[in-house]
């Protein structure tokens, strides 16, 4: 099957799997409520992820060779699509949550044989290889924290989808690059798998009648497939599509808002798992911007991080001074949030831009 065809596969197959599903949806009650986080009207379904799933394994299954790697992919994919539609239904403990993610973590481990061992040359000279037991634990450690950083970041419309399309669109360029045709294939049809979705979550073309949510259901697939392209390509220390170190600046803002929030909840003495209204999108609207601007904004940095992941691999940067680099951007993001309304008071006293509301 030609890409071409192919991409208009998977386009329009989400698109019927979204209205189908949305239909059904309201019938189960798999729809998320107006409450004192959640300010939108309605009931609205949440099924975005449920359709991106379908919509991605149907086409899986006509362009890809299923293989030993692929199958298991797609075992645990619906593994977690069915708990996340469980937690969107019925709230399911974050101990719950985190139990099937371990599993998960292990099945990729003990029987695809997919693990962060090798971190490059991020402290100089000489490869850090980590021994068997920490690898596993720090792959584990990995899984979890991608697949949670993608859950927390999709609270505003289109951010969610628009932060995972350019860690897709990042990823498949670097596949492309090194020659691997099939997964940057595999990248670009995922991406337009979202499309649809990101469409009808931003109201268009239908307005917000036929509005739909992706639901932790969909941020946990996502997750979890972009962790999944990440071991991929930078743990074969031969033949590596980026280094290890790439890889965090391709998911750079996701998981730095992830760190941050969860640190302050800590601190308070809260469930780092606790929601609140603290993220990266709630900080920019109360700031004065819109939704619209706030999305823009979060996702021009997280494309900003990602091309100088590119970059540094194109021109062959330091491993170590490309992690020095992440861990300062890291620490004046940690910074910022934390001084967050100190710093906007002082732009609105002395620039004059719109209050917040």
């Amino acid at each position: 099957m030609s890409t071409s065809f192919s991409l208009v596969s998977v386009f329009f197959s989400s698109f019927i799997f979204l209205f189908v599903c949305r239909k059904l949806a309201k019938k189960v009650g798999l729809v998320d409520k107006p409450n004192e986080r959640k300010l939108h009207v309605g009931q609205v379904p949440l099924i975005g992820g449920i359709a991106i799933y379908l919509a991605t394994m149907f086409n899986i299954c006509l362009v890809v060779d299923v293989d030993s790697s692929a199958m298991l992919y797609m075992i645990c994919s619906t593994v977690l699509i069915v708990l996340g539609v469980l937690d969107d239904r019925f709230d399911l403990s974050f101990k719950t949550r985190l139990m099937v993610q371990t599993v998960i973590s292990l099945a990729m481990i003990l029987i695809g044989y997919k693990s962060l061992y090798y971190l490059g040359f991020i402290t100089g000279d000489e490869a850090l290889v980590l021994p068997t037991f920490i690898s596993y634990v720090v792959t584990i450690l990995a899984v979890i924290g991608a697949i949670n950083a993608f859950n927390m970041v999709d609270g505003i419309d289109g951010l969610l989808g628009g932060l995972a399309s350019v860690t897709f669109a990042a990823l498949g360029y670097m596949f492309y690059v090194a020659g691997h045709i099939e997964l940057a294939q595999f990248c670009l049809l995922f991406m337009v798998a979202m499309l649809p979705y990101i469409m009808l979550n931003l109201g268009f073309p239908f307005g917000r009648r036929f509005k739909v949510f992706m639901g932790d259901a969909g941020s946990m697939f996502i997750g979890f497939t972009v962790i999944w392209l990440l071991i991929e390509a930078s743990q074969d220390q031969q033949e590596a599509v980026i280094r290890p170190v790439t890889a965090l600046w391709f998911i750079g803002l996701p998981l730095m808002d992830m760190v941050c929030i969860m640190s302050r909840r800590i601190k308070k003495g809260q469930s780092p798992f606790k929601p609140d209204r603290e993220h990266l999108h709630h900080i920019c609207q109360r700031v004065g911007m819109s939704p619209r601007m706030s999305l823009l904004v979060i996702c021009l940095i997280a494309t900003l991080m990602a091309a100088v992941g590119v970059w540094a691999e194109y021109l062959e940067i330091s491993e170590t001074v490309m992690f020095v680099t992440f861990l300062l951007v890291f620490a004046l993001y940690y910074l910022a949030i934390s001084y967050v309304w100190r710093i906007t008071a002082f732009m609105h006293r002395w620039f004059k831009f719109t209050r917040p509301t």
